[in-house]
């Protein structure tokens, strides 16, 4: 589709086009990384946002993959799996399920994938629902390390309900 044919303006409306300059740049320490973890059943994705929310959803989701589900779960590159068809894409499109937390209702992370994997229907939670604080902080330096720290495992502990029971 070229974006400036004239069939495509109701659709430009709603989608913005974005041009991601291919690389032939390879990680191979990624690469080994998305094949060790290939088996797993569940994709984790984040919000990767530099505000609080993005911070309490990156470090939920880190918590999930590291700590409490690891034998189930694999963290996503959110860069990686959206700017390369690699291995970490893969691990997104191969998933049994795909979770994704978002730090907020913009849900970035979700739209940024389902830009380059259009079937993609993963499960949304959306973090800065499922915890209290003041909602005109912004910047993760406004809120202690140990406060988003016990944020997190909120958000964490409630997505591995949700692990749990499906």
């Amino acid at each position: 589709m070229n974006c400036c044919d004239a069939n495509t303006t109701s659709v430009n409306k709603q989608y913005e086009t974005v041009l991601i300059e291919k690389t032939k740049n390879v990680c191979h320490i990624c690469e080994d990384y998305s094949k060790e973890q290939s088996s797993k059943p569940v994709a984790i994705l984040s919000c990767e946002g530099a505000c609080l929310r993005g911070e309490i959803s990156r470090q939920a989701a880190n918590k999930i993959c590291f700590d409490l589900a690891g034998d189930k779960t694999v963290r996503i590159c959110l860069g990686g799996a959206f700017t390369k068809d690699s291995g970490q894409r893969d691990l997104v499109k191969n998933a049994q399920k795909v979770i994704v937390i978002e730090g907020c209702f913009i849900k970035c992370a979700s739209r940024m994938m389902k830009g380059v994997i259009p079937e993609l229907n993963p499960e949304i939670v959306i973090a800065d629902g499922l915890y209290n604080f003041d909602k005109k902080l912004f910047g993760i330096n406004e809120m202690s390390s140990e406060e988003i720290s016990i944020h997190a495992e909120t958000v964490a502990d409630k997505v591995i309900v949700l692990l749990n029971n499906n």
